[in-house]
């Protein structure tokens, strides 16, 4: 499933991003049913739990890509770009430089 993912272009950095919406949206959702709906609180935090419950999900997704794309030659830079062999070269020769 982790390899159909990656294939479909789904980043690792997508997933992150989808943990956090999630919970926001967790609080969001809490507050719109604490405020509009005349059911009570029990009813509001099953609704932020409900929600809630989604973002570790993502953020298990996000690590899963994540080393899908370190076993498929590298990490996409922050635009979904890989970078190529001459680029992974200059940036491991400039790593080294900094631990010296």
């Amino acid at each position: 499933m982790i390899t159909t993912l990656h294939k479909w272009g789904i980043t690792s950095g997508l997933m992150y991003t989808a943990g956090f919406v999630s919970i926001g949206a967790s609080f969001a959702s809490w507050m719109a049913s604490n405020r509009l709906e005349a059911s009570g609180m029990d009813r509001a935090d099953r609704w932020g739990i409900f929600v809630g419950e989604w973002a570790p999900t993502f953020f298990a997704i996000g690590v899963a890509l994540r080393t899908e794309e370190m076993q498929d030659g590298g990490m996409p830079d922050t635009m979904g770009h890989r970078r190529t062999a001459d680029e992974k070269a200059d940036g491991r020769a400039d790593a080294s430089a900094v631990m010296r």
